[in-house]
């Protein structure tokens, strides 16, 4: 069996600056996973004594706080502040960027409307920051019955597939005087996607490494599966199932954005050894 990596995968700019960052300040906690990854958590808190706190609250004066790549709501990083906790600011740059966005726009009198997963740690953050408040929606379905005012600012979570926010600009700018539309759609995820809709295309089987609860994966996933039907979405090698590559020949290979190399070479290893006998 043939085993082709995508062109572009794994570790974006602002995963590798978080990791960074964490490896700096030993003996930290993060507050909420830094990244979408539990076993690159794991070796942060192995090798570098980088804890994990899901509750800014119980962080006191002097500890050291690192806030996570998605970033947190602006109250809460507010509140950390004020209570005197040594904040280590690891958000990610283009997740800042949306948080900016929002609160200038807000101010200036738009509406604000976001595309993206509200439950997720991102727009929880991004959403806060929207002064006169923000709706968020994950598809053109949900604007059915939404009013707005004349001026519409719109945003999308970072990690989400162009066609998709595209729909959504497109059935607002009609119906409206003003849509500011702001790519804040990531570059890595723009050439993870181009590049996981090319390698798919060819495969007779595809492989994408990340962890369950990541966003970009998932949407790697769902662009693999549209071209090629034998798609999977694993975390490490652990959950490869070798009945997969039966009467294949060509496995395509790709990972999310949090996805460490170390974690791609296993499950290359795993399948090389186990297939490729």
């Amino acid at each position: 069996m043939k085993i082709e990596l995508a062109e572009n995968y794994g570790f974006c700019f602002g995963v590798k600056r978080a990791i960074k960052i964490a490896e700096e300040n030993k003996n930290a906690s993060t507050y909420g996973p830094l990244i979408h990854n539990s076993k690159e958590i794991q070796r942060l808190e192995k090798d570098f004594k980088v804890g994990l706190t899901e509750d800014f609250r119980t962080f006191n004066s002097g500890d050291k706080a690192i806030v996570r790549t998605h970033g947190i709501p602006k109250n809460e990083l507010a509140e950390l502040i004020e209570r005197k906790v040594d904040v280590v600011d690891a958000t990610c740059p283009y997740v800042t960027k949306p948080q900016q966005i929002c609160q200038e726009m807000s101010e200036a009198g738009y509406d604000i409307l976001i595309f993206g997963d509200v439950s997720h740690p991102e727009i929880k953050g991004v959403k806060s920051y929207a002064t006169y408040g923000a709706r968020v929606v994950t598809s053109v379905k949900e604007l059915d019955g939404l009013k707005f005012s004349d001026k519409i600012a719109l945003v999308a979570q970072t990690t989400r597939k162009v066609e998709d926010y595209m729909e959504i600009a497109n059935y607002l700018i009609p119906k409206h005087k003003e849509v500011r539309v702001f790519n804040t759609i990531c570059n890595a995820t723009f050439e993870n996607q181009d590049a996981i809709r090319k390698l798919s295309k060819k495969s007779d089987v595809m492989i994408i490494i990340g962890g369950k609860n990541s966003s970009n994966t998932k949407q790697l996933f769902s662009i693999s599966h549209d071209c090629c039907e034998n798609s999977y979405h694993i975390e490490d090698e652990n959950d490869l199932d070798f009945s997969w590559f039966n009467q294949k020949e060509f496995c395509g290979i790709s990972a999310g954005a949090s996805t460490p190399d170390w974690i791609i070479q296993n499950v290359i290893n795993s399948i090389e050894k186990n297939v490729n006998k």
